[in-house]
């Protein structure tokens, strides 16, 4: 039976190579919107406040706390219990509980089986603490002790109110002290750093200035300690869900919130707030708590300082292979190690970094300029500047690339008009030809930030670390700290997922961060790529 003429010609045209195509096309697209939404709706109900909810459970669940039969703590997820079920039987509904209070259970989660749970109640007075230390407490509030030694009970209607002016109290005490001890103290130090460099300086001289110094840091360091005990006077009272009455010093207050007596519109503000302190506050807590300023800024920095240095190395390395060197045998094989050089695992990079940037040239610098430092490294160890180079030299690639075939892009007539009216052969290259080019040089840039931003293997071996005290750029004069170690994004998402002692506490961290990574790289190329768009306006009578 021969098939119908319009199914032969249905086939003859390709359209089954083109519905195929589509189809791929669509799902991809699926499956990257489907992992953008789980991670943008993981990431932000982490910072949304939940309820609190008071539980009695069955004296003979495994949930119980020391015995105690109530339960108190925040609803994370509900989920079907990992222990399968014997003779068959359904598997068994349980809840993810935060419990809190870490320093008085051993642990601040729990998972509680939804059939032990005999009675619940959200009561309004349940108050949730964040802290400098050991995570959230989760209770109901007795009284508050003010540094004189008043005390004022939670049925006081002065209560709230003074609870907000004690937390603005902690809070400027804290801001005062890390700047005495982050910004004065770190710039005495760095000054006893440089004055050990200088040799230009006279004995007696640098026992002068060393001793000023000195005696500078000894009275900041009387004030550190005066304000560490003025955030130790008062204390916050309060009774767990377990019935234990315990305190805690206001020095350790971040924030206080009662989620089960907030508005829709208080709720929203308290997002607000809680998204404003992740995005510009230092992490805490082995990284499980607080906020992820240095390692966006530290990505950022990174980035840019890659940028930089892969834009001229492949746009120089594209224009000699694409405009001058004579296609010869050897010119083939550049190109063909070029392309395969966009293939090697980044590991590789990493390890080569470490070995010439690091130990070749940071080990060179330091013998030639900073001898007096040695054996303390100088650059001869991992720093921001290293890790940017071998990051520039895994996207090198990708920069010539893109870029030669921009150049192979323009017209021949355009160079050959150039010519004809007496301009160089340079002079055709830098005023026309690179002009006309450079959406498409643009488009090499943008691929490689894209893959650089998001790298960390490389980074591992020369520079990121989990925890940075100092930023890369501060207000401390060079201002611009190549040597630096830092911290990125990348390296902090492996971290809390499979280095952190709390893997419970660092969930939200983890969607959290992962979302922030996703969009600083969505900011970095939406930056490139409208650069790359006013160039093609601009330049449309050209190769686009």
């Amino acid at each position: 039976m021969k098939p119908h003429p319009a199914n032969r010609q249905f086939r003859v045209a390709g359209e089954t190579g083109v519905w195929l195509t589509s189809m791929g096309l669509a799902l991809g697209l699926m499956m990257v919107l489907g992992l953008l939404l789980l991670i943008s709706y993981n990431g932000i109900r982490s910072f949304w406040p939940k309820p609190v909810v008071e539980i009695e459970i069955s004296p003979s669940s495994p949930a119980a706390v020391r015995g105690q039969t109530q339960l108190g703590g925040i609803v994370v997820r509900t989920r079907d219990r990992m222990i399968p079920q014997p003779d068959g039987r359904e598997a068994e509904r349980e809840w993810h509980l935060q419990i809190g209070n870490k320093d008085v259970y051993g642990m601040g989660f729990r998972y509680v089986p939804i059939r032990d749970i005999l009675a619940k109640r959200f009561p309004l007075e349940a108050m949730v603490i964040e802290r400098m230390e050991y995570g959230n407490a989760i209770g109901i509030p007795l009284a508050i002790v003010r540094p004189g030694g008043q005390r004022i009970g939670a049925e006081d209607p002065a209560f709230d109110d003074t609870l907000s002016l004690e937390l603005e109290r902690v809070k400027a005490l804290r801001k005062t002290l890390r700047t005495v001890e982050k910004i004065q103290i770190g710039r005495i130090n760095h000054e006893l750093k440089r004055l050990a460099r200088d040799s230009d300086l006279s004995d007696e001289e640098l026992r002068r200035r060393e001793a000023d110094l000195r005696e500078r840091h000894r009275e900041l360091a009387a004030r550190a300690l005066e304000l560490r005990a003025q955030l130790d006077r008062g204390e916050l009272v309060y009774r767990l869900f377990t019935g234990e009455e315990r305190s805690i010093s206001l020095g350790q207050l971040v924030k206080v919130h009662f989620p089960n007596r907030m508005s829709f519109a208080q709720k929203t503000w308290l997002f607000a707030q809680n998204l404003f302190d992740f995005l510009t506050d230092e992490p805490r807590e082995a990284n499980t708590e607080g906020g992820i300023f240095p390692a966006i800024f530290g990505t950022f920095v990174m980035t840019v300082l890659m940028s930089i240095a892969v834009m001229p190395f492949g746009v120089l390395a594209a224009i000699y292979l694409r405009e001058y060197a004579r296609q010869t045998l050897l010119t083939r094989a550049v190109r063909i190690s070029v392309n395969n050089l966009a293939g090697v695992p980044s590991i590789v990079f990493g390890v080569f970094g470490l070995g010439f940037f690091v130990y070749l040239a940071g080990g060179t610098i330091d013998r030639l300029f900073y001898s007096s430092a040695l054996p303390t490294p100088t650059f001869g160890t991992g720093g921001i500047l290293w890790a940017s180079l071998t990051l520039a030299l895994m996207t090198v690639p990708v920069v010539i690339v893109a870029t030669e075939e921009a150049l192979a892009a323009v017209p021949r007539g355009t160079r050959e008009g150039s010519l004809a009216l007496g301009a160089s052969k340079w002079q055709t290259i830098y005023r026309v030809v690179l002009p006309a080019a450079a959406p498409g040089i643009m488009t090499g840039l943008v691929l490689a930030m894209a893959r650089g931003a998001g790298e960390v293997a490389p980074l591992m071996l020369v520079g990121v670390v989990k925890l940075a005290p100092t930023l890369p750029i501060d207000g401390i004069f060079p201002f611009i700290h190549l040597d630096r170690k830092f911290m990125h994004l990348g390296f902090h998402i492996y971290d809390l997922g499979f280095q952190s002692p709390d893997s419970d506490a660092a969930r939200p961290m983890v969607f959290g961060t992962t979302l922030f990574l996703i969009a600083l790289v969505i900011i970095l190329n939406l930056g490139a790529i409208i650069i790359r768009e006013r160039l093609r306006r601009k330049y449309a009578t050209g190769a686009f």
